[in-house]
């Protein structure tokens, strides 16, 4: 005990005593150091808070450019709207199984537009973490919101995506010069395809555009949907240029130079999608199988698909509205097309059946 006073009697005697600033020491202090801003504030392309560092799984633009068949993946929905994450993986590995190379998630025919943000990232990450070693994940994280897309992005490649899809901003647009700083804001990411259908935006991306933009090494290539011309143009620059057709997707691909398809139609087909990609020139089955990618698209993406794979058995009868299925006549025929292509080729192995009004549900609110 008499140690221990002994020892704090040190500990009051002793000598290390700290200077107490006064009052006007802080004052002079604080006037005589400069104001720095944040870094994020001045160096241009440093993404908080995730930054495209630190990803899972790395992957380079050219390993993106290798892909010839990309399917537009399908999101199923249980009966009270939420996802399907069970006949969403089923879907994917008989992606996979068939061929296709890669996946974009949650783009125009996976709904995103009915998504929110935290949906969106989730599926990305679910399908990366499941399949990212088998297939490349291609997130669909463009907005017509610049500060969007780069939030966005920087989520996608934190969760592991291997490149992002990124369309123009459609219905509020820019000039030509504002496509092209939309696109530098997230082009630094990592490996980004450029998806350019102007029916749905309603403003083309024409090659000036696409001609700058390209000067980024992160630049994958083009999902292009005006046409094969543009194609022709593009992969005679170089460019790597994706079908966004699959009625000119064939010839795009053996006549114009294109690298392949980011397919709508390979959700049902993918074996038969594959062939037509890697097989060489096949007329043929080309001519075989534009009656189905007729009747896929009679009305706007993806209200037939929905539609298709409900009736073959392999998703629940369920749309997000403003979605809904296509009427009852148009249910039979694609059972008959089915029948004329061979169920064996689609995907699933339930039989094909026609689907009354009564079977579909429509949510409105999820």
């Amino acid at each position: 005990m008499a140690n221990l006073k002994s020892f704090g009697a040190c500990l009051r005697e002793s000598t290390f005593q700290f200077p107490r600033p006064s009052r006007t020491d802080n004052y002079k202090r604080r006037i005589n150091v400069k104001w720095r801003s944040p870094q994020a504030a001045v160096i241009p392309n440093f993404h908080l808070p995730m930054r495209s560092l630190e990803v899972k799984n790395r992957t380079s633009a050219e390993d993106i450019k290798a892909l010839r068949l990309i399917t537009a993946i399908k999101t199923p929905y249980l009966p009270d709207g939420r996802f399907d994450l069970e006949a969403y993986d089923d879907l994917v590995n008989m992606q996979i199984e068939n061929g296709a190379e890669g996946v974009i998630v949650g783009g125009t025919t996976g709904e995103g537009q009915l998504m929110s943000w935290d949906e969106h990232i989730m599926l990305i990450g679910h399908t990366v973490n499941c399949f990212g070693g088998s297939v490349k994940v291609i997130g669909n994280t463009g907005s017509n919101s610049t500060r969007e897309a780069i939030h966005a992005t920087e989520q996608g490649f934190a969760v592991g995506m291997h490149a992002a899809l990124h369309i123009n901003p459609y219905y509020g647009k820019t000039s030509l010069e504002g496509l092209v700083s939309h696109f530098d804001s997230v082009l630094p990411m990592g490996p980004t395809i450029i998806y350019n259908v102007p029916s749905r935006t309603g403003q083309d991306i024409p090659p000036r555009v696409i001609n700058t933009v390209a000067q980024s090494p992160n630049l994958a290539g083009i999902k292009e949907c005006v046409g094969n011309d543009r194609i022709g143009q593009y992969t005679g620059n170089g460019i790597v240029v994706w079908s966004g057709n699959d009625d000119q997707c064939h010839d795009a691909r053996w006549s114009h130079g294109a690298t392949g398809v980011i397919s709508v139609t390979s959700n049902m087909i993918p074996g038969l999608m594959r062939e037509l990609m890697f097989g060489g020139k096949n007329p043929s089955l080309n001519a075989k199988l534009l009656p189905l990618i007729e009747w896929l698209f009679q009305e706007p993406n993806p209200i037939g698909l929905n539609t298709a794979l409900a009736q073959l058995g392999v998703m629940r009868p369920v749309f997000r509205l403003p979605y809904v299925p296509l009427p009852l006549a148009k249910r039979v025929e694609f059972v008959n097309l089915v029948k004329e292509i061979g169920r064996e080729n689609f995907v699933g192995e339930k039989d094909v059946k026609v689907l009354d009004d009564d079977d579909f549900v429509l949510v409105g609110r999820y």
